[in-house]
């Protein structure tokens, strides 16, 4: 249970074990909580399907892209690969981060690109930076394409944000791993499914069925990865975490 009293200026969460706690608004305790709220309301009515980036749908939480653009940032890598191109805006936001920046290209992946999105995509003004393979993003076809774009040492960012199971996940962690060299980062995204089992637009074997599961199984058989949640770029306000959908997304590599 959550209630926000405004006039009192508190936030009441009563707890699985039913004890209630009284959080005054101001307080990073109350922002986590109805942040928590906000994030279940926002995924049942589908508040991600109503962005755009430089004109094409971007299925993503706002705030998981500015900090993801504070990682591009930083890295300044000279690709960035994502599985799961959709309709292309995430796509368009990474290579107009690349033009931003005077550097970097966008390799977009999924098993299947339909006829509208790809011609979309492909006459782009940012289309010079973007190229697009259509396959299994796990097949060893797929990626010998992925990896005859991509030079030796050049620095690799991948994003995954196609299918989101366990098993398909674990699978491209596995795939794409060799292409991050240490300091670089993988980006798994879409881990709260993990909380939202058994919502509307769920499935009560998200508990276990999901992108956090595949990560903690990469990282107890690949010691050169860690999950290293990037610092706060800036942070002058009393915020403690991000508020996302990409829980523990972030997998750095610490080692050849």
């Amino acid at each position: 249970m959550l209630i926000i009293d405004e006039e009192c200026g508190e936030v009441r969460v009563r707890g699985a074990d039913g004890a209630l706690c009284r959080h005054a608004l101001d307080t990073p305790e109350a922002f986590e909580a109805v942040s928590a709220a906000w994030l279940r309301c926002g995924w049942d009515v589908k508040y991600v399907y109503s962005f755009t980036w430089m004109g094409r749908p971007v299925i993503q939480l706002p705030e998981d892209l500015i900090r993801v653009q504070e990682l591009v940032w930083r890295l300044r890598p000279d690709v960035i690969v994502e599985t799961g191109v959709a309709h292309g805006g995430s796509l368009v936001f990474y290579a107009s981060l690349c033009a931003a920046l005077g550097h970097g290209r966008v390799i977009g992946v999924d098993i299947s690109i339909r006829d509208a999105n790809r011609a979309a995509i492909e006459t782009h003004g940012l289309a010079a930076r973007i190229s697009l393979i259509e396959g299994d993003s796990s097949a060893p076809a797929t990626l010998a394409q992925v990896q005859g774009q991509i030079a030796a040492g050049e620095r690799v960012l991948v994003v995954l944000d196609s299918g989101h199971s366990r098993a398909h996940v674990r699978a491209e962690l596995e795939a794409y791993a060799p292409m991050v060299m240490p300091g670089g980062y993988i980006v798994a995204c879409d881990g709260i499914m993990a909380a939202f089992a058994g919502a509307p637009r769920g499935a009560a074997d998200w508990t276990w069925d999901n992108p956090v599961s595949a990560i903690d199984d990469f990282l107890a058989a690949h010691k050169e990865f860690t999950a290293e949640e990037p610092p706060f770029a800036f942070n002058e306000g009393r915020v403690r975490a991000r508020v996302t959908y990409w829980p523990r997304c972030f997998l750095r590599r610490v080692a050849a």
